[in-house]
């Protein structure tokens, strides 16, 4: 199977199944000196494990994670660094009549049609028990990029079904209100706007009970991005970041900046204006744009504005609620799934989320600081 590695400088490969002994990464391109510790990696793991509350899925896994290989002393060597996360909370006998049936909305079918074979158990190498390790690949990218440039990535939900949180400026979201409401107490959904959290909860918690699932929309901002990252043709940053995104299960859209609603805007309302920026000197200019409709990219390269992206997820395909399918062999069936499941995924989508984008951000830094970091500057002889 190809396919398992993502990144060019910075540069993750992933192994294991759902049902399997367990999931690693291998990490190439860390640079050294870098300060990893197994309690670094538990703050982001921690956020996606499930069982968290009781709007994800109860299966009961601690996700501890072993660093294998590229830590000495707790330090990154500048070798290859080897996590691996191991599972602890299988029920494989929860698939074991469904194996010859093709679950709605997964991806049975298609790996029987490319493959001849799959692992039913979950889902196998397709199941989101994988992101568990693309999560502690990307504790190490955002300690990469704060030490880099002082980059933050944070996201957050802003949907659930209809019920759509009022953010008013992205780049000024905190992990805190992402993670606790207003009185302190866990925020289970993620959304920043607790009041709407509340409401989605409930909402969550209903269609739990129904058996039933629900989608919504995550949002991920990445700031103190410098000018000057990612390609102009095939490697855009935007288009990257993009292949993250959709490289995660579930989501069936991605946007940035202002998306799909510059289809109904003119030229003269979605353009960003140019300014001198604060700290803007006549020796030293500091370029800015007075908004930032084009979510920080112009051109597939950073402009230094926040990075603002979002990803529809879809619901949760695995349901209690009894649906109609067809065998392997084409004959017509029902299906009801017995496993554990995310009535909505949302809240555990988040912080895989932000791994992604990191993991971009990280490869794109040092890709540029490979090709450009050393060339001259020019802007003062045009």
């Amino acid at each position: 199977m190809a396919g398992n590695s993502f990144g060019q400088a910075f540069r993750i490969t992933t192994a294991g199944e759902s049902h399997g002994p367990g999931n690693v990464v291998i990490i190439d391109g860390v640079p050294p000196g870098i300060p990893i510790s197994v309690e670094d990696l538990l703050v982001d793991l921690n956020r996606r494990k499930p069982g968290q509350s009781k709007i994800v899925t109860q299966r009961k896994e601690a996700d501890h994670p072993e660093i294998l290989a590229g830590v000495f002393e707790g330090i990154t060597t500048g070798t290859s660094l080897a996590i691996l996360i191991r599972n602890e909370d299988q029920r494989s006998k929860d698939y074991s009549d469904i194996k010859d049936k093709y679950r709605p909305g997964h991806a049975d079918y298609t790996y029987d049609a490319k493959y001849g074979f799959r692992d039913y158990r979950g889902g196998g190498r397709s199941s989101a028990r994988e992101t568990n390790v693309r999560v502690a690949a990307g504790v190490v990218a955002k300690k990469i990029l704060e030490a880099a440039f002082g980059g933050h990535v944070v996201g957050y939900v802003t949907q659930v079904g209809d019920l759509r949180a009022r953010i008013e400026d992205p780049a000024t979201v905190t992990i805190d209100q992402v993670e606790k409401m207003s009185d302190g107490e866990l925020n289970p959904v993620r959304c920043p706007d607790h009041e709407v959290a509340s409401q989605m909860i409930e909402l969550i918690d209903q269609v739990r009970k129904e058996g039933d699932s629900i989608g919504g929309v995550a949002e991920v901002v990445a700031t103190n991005v410098p000018a000057g990252l990612g390609e102009p043709v095939f490697d855009k940053l935007k288009a990257d970041i993009a292949k993250a995104l959709f490289s995660i299960p579930a989501v069936l859209g991605v946007e940035y900046g202002s998306g799909f609603a510059c289809a109904t805007m003119r030229g003269s309302e979605n353009n960003d204006h140019f300014i001198a920026g604060e700290n803007s000197n006549v020796d030293t200019p500091v370029i800015t744009t007075d908004s930032n409709r084009h979510g920080g990219s112009l051109g597939g390269i950073s402009t230094g504005q926040p990075l603002v992206f979002r990803a529809a997820v879809k619901p949760t395909s695995s349901l209690l609620i009894e649906q109609p399918t067809v065998t392997k062999q084409g004959e017509p069936t029902s299906i009801k799934t017995k496993g554990r499941h995310d009535p909505c995924l949302l809240p555990r989508f988040v912080p895989i989320a932000e791994a992604m984008i990191a993991i971009t951000l990280a490869d794109h830094w040092l890709r540029w600081r490979a090709q450009c970091a050393a060339a001259p500057d020019r802007t003062q002889d045009n």
